[in-house]
């Protein structure tokens, strides 16, 4: 078999188990295949609160496909700029067209953000945004004379495994469960309300917030804060319909265990989803403008929800959001620059709407892609990489600093294994062990959420990479 099983296509174990609540009929008769049999012994057992009880939410964005990483940061001084050109040829970016930044810890080197990043390159300048260069999934340290012979990440170059691996910190092998849910397995007691999942998708099932105990709780953002079929639109009737037909179906006693151990699970999450329709209405209301693209709008959901920590009763939150089509094989010049608009504009109005609720220190939003792209051309775009450039935004970012190792952009550097795909030179486990200690996580607790972190890292006050400021 090949060492990169490219494009790889295989259905996880557990993929299918929804484990959340789910939105319309259709969706949630789709999403009982998760009984909630399970985990029932672990629950009766939750672990001891490990943080003071202050609010604190991540809120992850993946960009489904592969971002471009190098059209995204770019080098911008004049002998790295023209490295970068050369080997990027008509996918190279204008020199005048980067929208500067000034990071304060990469002394003599300069660099720019693509044009479509401008609300992002005033978060940077203000020092609420960094960047996390050359990062990727690894299993452990490598370089170019020791990864033909290493431990490299299960499937390399496949969407779905490396994507899988960004989510599991497992890249040696297939999980099913992802280090969102590894930590809210240990932090979920934090919550006086134990009903309703710490961990919220806008995107239904994924492998990211899937624990041993915990799932994802899966919402809607296309009703003005309805989950389930509790709908808060103008179409009333329909809806009540809806929940009558639901009611009298979930009414009906069953013969067989099984069948009552479906109608109770769909009962809890329908009692939960109306719990949580009326904690967003009574919410503080949030008067920022986003834009009517999904990304916005779900970026809006997680903002409403935010409002409503003290209605849902939560002290920690994780939110999962995917935004795809990063796939840029092809007219990547035309298709990259309409993807980071959405994402620059989204973010925009995300941080505006926190700071409109005084939530801007007490949330950090992050980037994660299946991988980064080659440096070369493939005619029209770029081809399936390894490192790339990941964001981490909020006030409690130690901002205006890129971390990790920028690589020089040129073919044969020290990192690449050909066309410019790049070893990367900080791992995943570095980025996200920051972000969970932040998130409240012990030093001691996270050989359990990223089992191979020792690999890269050994305890020190301030952080895997200091991001975060934690020291």
């Amino acid at each position: 078999m090949s060492k990169y099983h490219k494009h790889t296509r295989r259905q996880f174990l557990g993929r299918t188990m929804m484990g959340c609540a789910s939105i319309g009929v259709t969706s949630l008769f789709s999403g009982i295949t998760n009984l909630g049999l399970m985990n029932a012994a672990a629950a009766a057992n939750r672990p001891v609160i490990r943080k003071a009880n202050d609010y604190k939410a991540l809120v992850c964005i993946m960009l489904q496909g592969g971002n471009d990483g190098a059209n995204t940061l770019t080098p911008r001084g004049t002998s790295e700029y023209n490295q970068y050109a050369s080997v990027r040829g008509d996918l190279a970016i204008a020199q005048n067209d980067l929208l500067p930044i000034n990071p304060t810890n990469v002394s003599g080197r300069e660099f720019g953000l693509h044009p479509s990043l401008s609300n992002i390159q005033s978060l940077f300048e203000a020092g609420n945004a960094a960047f996390v260069a050359n990062v990727g999934a690894l299993v452990e340290p490598l370089n170019i004379n020791n990864y033909q012979s290493a431990n490299v990440p299960f499937g390399l170059f496949s969407h779905l495994d490396q994507r899988t691996h960004w989510q599991t910190s497992v890249p040696q092998n297939v999980s099913s469960l992802g280090w969102g849910g590894r930590l809210a397995d240990i932090l979920s007691s934090n919550n006086t309300n134990q009903d309703i999942s710490m961990n919220i998708s806008l995107d239904g099932v994924n492998i990211f917030q899937r624990g041993n105990t915990l799932n994802e709780y899966a919402i809607s953002f296309q009703d003005t804060g309805s989950v389930l079929i509790n709908g808060s639109n103008n179409n009333g009737f329909v809806e009540s319909l809806k929940r009558q037909t639901l009611d009298n179906l979930l009414d009906q006693t069953y013969n067989s265990v099984l069948q009552t151990a479906y109608a109770n699970t769909i009962n809890n999450a329908n009692g939960s989803s109306f719990e949580f329709s009326s904690a967003i209405l009574a919410g503080t209301p949030i008067t920022t403008s986003f834009g009517d693209d999904n990304l916005s709008q779900k970026l809006l959901m997680v903002a409403k929800t935010i409002a409503a920590r003290t209605q849902l009763g939560m002290s920690n939150q994780t939110f999962f959001i995917e935004h795809g089509g990063w796939d840029t094989h092809d007219t990547l010049l035309d298709d990259h620059s309409t993807l980071l608009s959405e994402l620059d504009n989204a973010i925009g109005s995300f941080t505006a709407a926190m700071a409109e609720l005084g939530m801007s220190d007490n949330v950090v939003g992050f980037t994660m892609s299946d991988f980064g792209r080659t440096l070369t051309s493939n005619g029209d775009g770029t081809d399936h990489g390894w490192g790339g450039n990941a964001l981490v935004f909020g006030n409690a970012v130690d901002g205006q600093k890129i971390y990790g190792t920028y690589p020089e952009l040129y073919l044969g550097n020290s990192q690449d294994i050909g066309s410019g795909r790049m070893i990367p030179t900080t791992s995943c486990d570095e980025y996200f062990a920051e972000l969970a200690l932040w998130f409240g996580a012990s030093s001691s607790d996270l050989d359990q959420i990223f089992p191979n972190i020792n690999n890269f890292w050994s305890p020190t006050p301030s952080g895997p990479l200091g991001f975060m400021g934690l020291g």
